[in-house]
């Protein structure tokens, strides 16, 4: 919903730094050459920014679904203007990029749901205190236990456990809808 005013800067930037690799991923499995899965990736964001003010997002269906269609119809037009074969730009390409229902088992979408996830680090480190944020990532991402990390680090149990609860909020918060 913030993409829909443009000159919401942080929300673009955020936009184009979490669905930018997953363009990638659908136009190089069309086959292009890399040049023109630059160009075409370039097309793809240039018609999102034009029509994202007139997307009306519905919760029962799926938003990358509506990129993937984007993502088709420029490759389409792309094909018609690079005077590529007609046959090339409608059957089996569409064979080849990914169906709108990823699976999370799919190699790729679990690859983007961690790129997904080091972002949102990212992005939270700021809210904690370093100590803190080391005491998390070790019980979060090294899954040991909070009394041994409070005995190294300092950080009470209760804290660590707190700095859970109120990251794994947050990082709800920061992906709500980037994983339908």
């Amino acid at each position: 919903m913030r993409l829909r005013q443009a000159e919401d800067q942080q929300a673009w930037d955020r936009f184009v730094r979490l669905y930018t690799p997953l363009f990638f991923y659908w136009a190089r499995k069309t086959g292009l050459q890399a040049q023109d899965v630059n160009d075409l990736v370039q097309e793809i964001l240039t018609v999102v920014f034009r029509k994202i003010p007139d997307f009306k997002y519905d919760p029962d269906k799926s938003f990358r679904s509506w990129l993937r269609t984007v993502t088709l119809n420029k490759y389409r037009e792309f094909c018609r203007k690079k005077s590529v074969s007609k046959m090339a730009a409608t059957g089996s390409v569409v064979n080849r990029l990914p169906d709108q229902n990823i699976s999370p088992s799919s190699t790729w979408d679990l690859s983007y749901h961690r790129s997904l996830f080091v972002t949102a680090m990212n992005e939270l480190e700021s809210e904690f205190r370093p100590k803190t944020w080391s005491a998390l990532k070790k019980y979060v991402l090294e899954h040991r236990p909070a009394a041994e990390i409070s005995a190294e680090t300092g950080v009470s149990v209760w804290t660590i456990y707190a700095a859970k609860a109120r990251f794994l909020a947050r990082l709800r918060e920061e992906l709500n809808g980037l994983l339908d």
